[in-house]
């Protein structure tokens, strides 16, 4: 009668072939080095500073962000007027209260200095290279790696005689918080360069003299051109008339101007009127600082914020309620010019732009020092602006406020397996799995990447769950000593089957120019996600590993090889906690039924 023995000694092994096999010389949590790079220290840069070292043993981590400063579009952006387009409260991490909002769509350099406090509090810092710009990354499939062609400012540049240097970098894992608002356009109009006065971009404003109101108030006596209408212009407009002799703001489509989110719920719990871009007092904040007042007042209004999906459904009851809530309120703010109410009251639904509240942007139409000019552009003359009716504007300033480029096609090579590009894989659109990731490039997520924003709910959270993803994987690929790890071509055709299928009910779909549709009044729908914030949420909270295909990092066949050599790295070293199950942190203390 056989004891055994055999079997357990691998002499014979349980299929005959164990004595070929041998196992692996390290501990199943001998973590191996990863190096994980990060482009971008925006919203979401700055979350992966503090989860990937929070998260991943053993890891060597940086930033790189093109930009002499972080905070992403909030550092890029200056133009006069920039703010937060959703209600300041929800507007910021999970993790971190911010008490200290001025008012209740805060401006763009307070965003910044909040970012910045993040940063500084969990020594994101450190890892931050800036000035350092990704000009090429190149999957390199025998090593397994990334390779990244980063460039920067040489050690003999100044700023008045800049040098660039390149320098290449490897990745294990590649995490790009690239941004979707960070390519401006110019706007395609003959003439562009015939203008003798002062032209500039919203995303590229110049005008450095510290605060923009500094950088403008010479400009009392000046008539300025600012051509747009979307969320940039809203906030321009208003900002630049008090300040300047004339404004002339020239519009080519419809938008929808939202009442101010939220601020019905925000009087209820402050018990007093918060109604347009309510300034807080310092009563405001001080209530705010009582921990659990201010923890019920962010759940109250995120909670009602979460409740506005119905509004981008088609024929909705939430739908038809904006429609007509936010006709008659543009009808009333604009009483003063009701002619107006033709040219910027849309066919379409709520939504089908992206929806801003724009508060001051509708009265200052009405100004006696504001233009409101639909007919199209012909063409920029060096003295300002003619239109296709033969008028003509004489300006000292043109402001063009027309947008981003929202192709995804990134201006350098992003290359994957087998020479792929990035730009091949989104041509016609971009094609992606749950926004995160593409087949063909391997290690590599992405955050606010195609079909990831939401026209309600804030992003910061989304932004959060994003970067949690990439760290879980990132965990499986060093627990299971994975050499790669990317998603198959049959899981992005079945998301964007289900993209294709979502999308016909929704107020996306109908005709009205977009950056959701690549700046197209029809089409493929790239910037937003096919479904709710909350929708989003729990559909990335679980990685579904069956989606990917993986190459080990040993030429070993077993599945079983990181399970190493049967022994932990404390136990083998009686180094170290050998009974952290029973930390706190680790256990999970069930709740006691009431019956």
């Amino acid at each position: 009668m056989s004891n055994g023995i055999n079997g357990i000694n691998g002499v014979n092994g349980v299929n005959g072939h164990a004595e070929s096999y041998k196992l692996g010389d390290f501990s199943i949590d001998e973590y191996r080095p990863m190096r994980v790079v990060c482009i971008g220290a925006g919203v979401s840069g700055i979350i992966a500073g503090i989860r990937f070292p929070q998260k991943v043993p053993n890891v060597d981590f940086i930033i790189y962000d093109k930009n002499a400063g972080i905070g992403g579009t909030w550092y890029s952006n200056k133009y006069p007027g920039l703010s937060c387009d959703i209600p300041s409260h929800t507007y910021q991490y999970t993790f971190e209260d911010n008490t200290e909002w001025s008012s209740f769509y805060a401006p763009g350099p307070e965003i910044r200095q909040y970012l910045e406090r993040v940063a500084n509090k969990y020594k994101v810092n450190k890892y931050i290279k800036l000035e350092h710009e990704l000009v090429g990354a190149y999957w390199e499939d025998a090593e397994g790696k990334w390779r990244l062609r980063i460039k920067r400012p040489s050690p003999n540049s100044t700023p008045e005689n800049r040098q660039l240097e390149e320098f290449e970098d490897r990745a294990d894992v590649l995490f790009t918080g690239l941004g979707l608002l960070a390519r401006w356009n110019w706007p395609d109009i003959k003439g562009l360069k015939n203008f003798k006065g002062r032209i500039l971009h919203s995303a590229q404003w110049d005008v450095t003299d510290g605060h923009w109101e500094e950088g403008v108030k010479d400009w009392r006596d000046y008539k300025v051109g600012v051509i747009g209408s979307g969320s940039s212009a809203i906030q321009i407009v208003p900002a630049l008339q008090p300040k300047v002799a004339h404004v002339v703001n020239f519009v080519r489509g419809k938008t929808w101007l939202a009442t101010p989110f939220l601020e019905e719920k925000t009087a209820q719990v402050l018990g007093r009127d918060t109604r347009g871009n309510h300034k807080f007092a310092e009563e405001d904040k001080q209530r705010f600082r009582d921990p659990v007042f201010y923890k019920q007042f962010r759940w109250e209004l995120e909670n009602e914020l979460n409740s506005l999906h119905g509004l981008t459904l088609k024929g909705a009851p939430q739908q038809l309620a904006a429609r007509e809530a936010f006709t008659q309120d543009m009808k009333r703010r604009l009483a003063n010019k009701p002619w107006i109410t033709k040219y910027l009251i849309p066919e379409f639904g709520v939504g089908c732009r992206r929806l801003t509240p724009g508060p001051g942007y509708l009265e200052a139409l009405c100004e006696d020092n504001v233009t409101f000019e639909t007919t199209h552009i012909k063409r920029i003359t060096e003295k300002g602006i003619e239109l296709v009716d033969g008028k003509r504007y004489d300006l000292d300033v043109i402001v063009c406020a027309t947008g981003f480029d929202t192709s995804f096609k990134y201006s350098f090579p992003f290359v994957g397996q087998n020479g792929v590009t990035l730009q091949d894989k989104y041509t016609p659109h971009p094609r992606t799995y749950l926004a995160l990731t593409v087949d063909g490039f391997p290690n590599w997520f992405q955050s606010f990447g195609p079909n990831s924003c939401f026209s309600s709910g804030s992003l910061a959270c989304i932004f959060e769950r994003q970067v949690e993803y990439a760290v879980m994987a990132t965990l499986k690929l060093q627990r299971e000593r994975l050499k790669s790890l990317v998603v198959k071509k049959e899981a992005v055709d079945d998301f964007d089957e289900y993209l294709e299928a979502y999308f016909p009910g929704t107020v996306y779909s109908e005709k009205c120019r977009s950056w959701y549709k690549m700046g197209k009044e029809e089409g493929r729908i790239v910037g937003v996600f096919p479904g709710s914030p909350l929708h989003c949420l729990r559909s990335i909270a679980h990685p579904r590993w069956e989606d990917y295909d993986y190459e080990p990092l040993d030429p070993v066949k077993n599945r079983f090889y990181w399970l190493g050599d049967g022994q932990t790295f404390n136990e083998k070293t009686l180094t170290g906690d050998r009974a952290w199950y029973l930390n706190p942190e680790e256990i999970n203390y069930p709740p006691i039924p009431k019956d």
